[in-house]
C-alpha cells in the first residue's frame, strides 16, 4: 500500500512534521521525496508505503 502527502514547512510553529512523524511511528516507510514548494514555505511531495 502507498500513500502521498505533502510536507510543509514555514517555520517551527507552521509545519505538518508532525503528521509525517506519526505515520513513520505506524511504520510506514519513506520511498521518494520531491521538493515542490518555494519560499517562504518549503514543501515537499513524500511517498510513503507500508507492507
Amino acid at each position: 500500500m502507498q500513500k502521498a502527502i505533502t510536507v510543509n514547512y514555514q517555520s517551527d510553529k507552521k509545519n505538518n512534521v508532525d503528521e509525517l512523524n506519526q505515520l513513520l511511528q505506524e511504520g510506514w516507510k519513506v520511498v521518494s521525496q520531491s521538493p515542490v514548494g518555494l519560499v517562504p514555505m518549503v514543501s515537499s511531495l513524500v511517498i510513503l508505503e507500508k507492507n
